[in-house]
């Protein structure tokens, strides 16, 4: 075999991987615009309505890691195109709900599936893609992670103007029967796998694990999840959970995620580096749209159009990021990705301030392109030398952090945002208050990602040295 053909890329394999990511990051995005027209037909509360777009990351984060666990134990591609046939019933079960209970089991039931397509592209990307091309694969999953969610939102508001919004289902069924046919069709085969036991699912570390998961998830959601439990008692919970979730996998002969993977160096940061640059990325979406719309007087439409530019350029940064990946290396990329988001979260702080609307349309052109470089290259490095038993569940716990930075982001971001404005009412507040809160907490964002990159300049060097992880 030649070099040519060594290296060359499997277009049909990666294109029904990057269909996949769209179609479970369409789910999430799709939903959100469909809200305010749900609580009409269905004659619900706001509280209520939500639970159609929480369920659905709650049951993602759940069980992407478990998704990952069964990829490795009975064949990607079985497990891939199983959970692709739980999100096109789940879809069609969304589109007959007669009312909103049966609608959010059916939100339920698509995140499983959803999880699956989130969680097993990238181990799949590592076992069909030569390793001088990892880099350009995870860039393309991370275009159409980026390129299902900008879309979403406007995408749900015309089939709405167009039809109802049984139609956004329908779409979604469509997109995942479309994806079903081309994983049937273009992915290779799995050897013949042994049938594994129940043993080796580990029934009670997954139980921990979901139980610590719903209780951080719901805690995050904050009032928003029309829950009466009190938030520290949920992230108390989370904590407890953890903490049993560590104990019974030192128990179990085949632990859902073996602490010996922690151990390592290079896989531990790049969890951690995952969650916190997941949390910053989520600063935009959540504060950005106050700044917008009480400092700067833009209404409703041109907020939208201004956010939409991140998505927008992230989308078409992806490939490049993962192209310059590959050329100069995993471990270079990431440290110019974070060099480039604190001073991308710099110029967020301050530069709308002093040039209004362009400022911050720059700061995002100069931002965005950033955490793409960051997550096609730590993808990469966590993926380039795992274990082939290990890649789907390694590919899970880059889901699960991703997926616990943002809800974190969510959260905490806003929380700050309004301690240093002083007030939970932002429309009582003057412009200048609203922009130096703006600025602040951005300015803070810029410091986690310093943080960030002080953990990847930590991880190089120990790897210069030839440090080993801890057994």
């Amino acid at each position: 075999m030649t070099r040519t053909e060594q290296t060359r890329l499997p277009i049909a394999t990666l294109i029904t991987l990057a269909a996949a990511t769209l179609t479970a990051s369409l789910g999430i995005s799709i939903a959100s615009v469909l809200l305010p027209k749900l609580t009409q037909v269905f004659s619900a509360t706001v509280s209520g309505v939500q639970w159609i777009v929480l369920i659905y990351l709650m049951s993602i984060t759940i069980a992407i890691v478990p998704a990952g666990r069964l990829g490795d134990l009975y064949g990607h591609r079985r497990v891939f195109t199983c959970g692709l046939l739980i999100f096109i019933v789940a879809s069609v079960l969304c589109t007959t709900a007669p009312d909103l209970g049966v609608l959010i089991a059916g939100r339920a039931l698509q995140g499983l599936g959803g999880a699956v397509l989130i969680a097993l592209p990238m181990s799949m990307a590592r076992d069909l893609v030569p390793t001088e091309r990892l880099g350009t694969a995870m860039g393309l999953l991370g275009t159409t992670s980026a390129a299902g969610t900008a879309p979403g939102p406007s995408l749900g508001g015309g089939l709405l103007s167009w039809s109802d919004w049984r139609m956004a289902f329908w779409l979604l069924a469509a997109l995942g029967t479309a994806t079903l046919i081309l994983a049937v069709t273009a992915l290779p085969r799995n050897p013949a796998t042994r049938v594994a036991s129940i043993k080796e699912l580990d029934l009670p570390g997954t139980f921990v694990l979901a139980i610590a998961l719903s209780a951080y998830a719901l805690a995050t959601s904050g009032d928003a999840a029309g829950i009466l439990i009190q938030p520290m008692m949920l992230f108390a919970v989370a904590l407890i959970g953890i903490a049993l979730f560590v104990i019974v996998e030192t128990r179990v002969s085949s632990p859902l995620v073996p602490l010996r993977l922690l151990r390592d160096r290079t896989t531990c940061i790049g969890f951690v580096m995952n969650m916190t640059v997941g949390t910053v990325m989520m600063s935009t979406l959540v504060v950005g749209p106050f700044f917008l719309a009480f400092s700067l007087g833009l209404n409703v439409a041109l907020v939208g159009l201004v956010l939409a530019v991140g998505p927008a350029v992230s989308a078409l940064s992806g490939v490049p990021a993962g192209r310059l990946t590959d050329r100069v290396g995993a471990s270079r990329v990431i440290l110019i990705g974070l060099l480039q988001a604190v001073f991308g979260l710099l110029c967020l702080a301050f530069l709308p301030l002093f040039f209004g609307v362009g400022g911050y349309v720059v700061a995002l052109v100069v931002l965005t392109p950033a955490f793409q470089l960051f997550l096609a290259a730590n993808n990469t490095l966590v993926m380039v030398g795992s274990d082939k038993k290990q890649r789907g569940r390694l590919s899970g716990l880059l889901g699960l952090s991703r997926n616990l930075g943002l809800m974190t982001g969510a959260s905490a971001i806003p929380a700050l945002f309004v301690g240093f404005l002083g007030t939970g009412n932002v429309a009582e507040a003057s412009a200048r208050d609203v922009a130096h809160a703006f600025s602040l907490t951005f300015v803070v964002a810029a410091s986690l990602a310093m943080v960030t990159l002080s953990l990847a300049i930590y991880d190089r060097a120990g790897r210069s040295r030839g440090v080993t992880p801890v057994a």
